[in-house]
């Protein structure tokens, strides 16, 4: 086990400095120069342009300017914002938790209402449970999130007056406030995850009632709840576990338009206003955190294979 997770590890290290170089290589491909944007009144000055580009190293050539930001990225240094003159480590730090606290809402709705639809779906085939299930999966999957967001602002902010219609309270501050502010932008994301989880866990239960195990686990007289439970879903799981991680670190890195439209200051609202402003440092580490949160959940979903499925542990 030790050794396996070693040989993970190692695998991570190459796939980070592959993702660092397309980071930075298609950064390079944004229209439009930064020093233009931070001399302000005076970007018609040349001086003042050369003086920017040379604090900036923006006068290097790339190949100088990528080894001078990854070599401090190796440390820990991501750099400072040039807008705001704050470390970019420090924003990241910031913003993190309410992405993770959103992401983290809408995803345990998405389980909640996923897997067990999926599940009942599954043991309900054909029939009008299962009809519904499906609908309402399509539904979730289908509806764009922009749209739900305007009409849940609509119906349970301005008509009904329950929840505030924008904003953010931190959780150690106000858990319940916390819990106001972020329970509608966490349905509008977890909806459609929910609908995406509904459908392979449905296909996944299907396949795995269709098994000689759970053929056999009913010959002997078990009950369908223990079957169920106990011998086929654990086994379905599988692929719904990779499925989760996947979607799970969609949620992070694809809450951009959801936060913009509840005004939620995430890791979407920063990107958002670093790519406007040219603030090439804050774009490139909110987007290698990103990639290294991916990889992380890929090892994760691993460990949770051999967690579900012991015979994973020795092969």
């Amino acid at each position: 086990m030790g050794l396996w997770l070693l040989r993970r590890i190692g695998q991570i290290l190459p796939t980070l400095l592959i993702l660092s170089f397309l980071i930075f290589g298609l950064q390079q491909l944004m229209p439009g120069d930064p020093a233009l944007i931070l001399a302000g009144e005076e970007r018609g000055d040349p001086q003042v342009l050369a003086q920017i580009r040379a604090e900036l190293f923006l006068d290097r050539p790339l190949w100088e300017q990528y080894l001078r930001w990854i070599s401090r990225v190796v440390v820990g240094d991501f750099g400072f914002s040039w807008r705001i003159r704050e470390p970019v480590g420090a924003l990241i730090l910031e913003k993190l938790p309410v992405t993770f606290q959103l992401a983290g809402m809408a995803f345990l709705i998405a389980v909640l209402i996923g897997v067990p639809a999926g599940i009942v779906s599954a043991v309900k085939r054909d029939r009008p449970v299962d009809w519904a299930t499906n609908g309402v999966a399509l539904f979730g999957i289908s509806t764009p999130n922009f749209w739900l967001g305007i009409m849940m602002i609509l119906l349970f902010s301005v008509e009904l007056g329950w929840l505030p219609p924008s904003g953010y309270v931190p959780l150690t501050e106000d858990p319940l406030q916390s819990l106001a502010t972020t329970i509608m932008p966490a349905f509008v994301l977890g909806s459609g995850i929910a609908g995406v989880l509904m459908r392979h866990t449905r296909a996944a239960m299907l396949t795995a009632l269709a098994q000689d195990y759970v053929r056999t686990a009913r010959a002997k007289g078990l009950a369908e709840r223990v079957v169920v439970a106990k011998h086929a879903l654990r086994n379905a799981l599988i692929p719904v576990v990779t499925l989760g991680t996947i979607e799970f670190g969609r949620l992070l890195a694809g809450a951009v338009l959801t936060e913009q439209i509840f005004t939620i200051p995430g890791f979407g609202k920063l990107i958002v206003d670093a790519v406007f402003n040219r603030d090439y440092p804050v774009v490139q580490g909110v987007v290698l955190a990103t990639a290294l949160i991916f990889v992380l959940l890929s090892l994760v979903a691993d460990l949770l294979y051999m967690a579900i499925n012991p015979r994973l542990r020795t092969a």
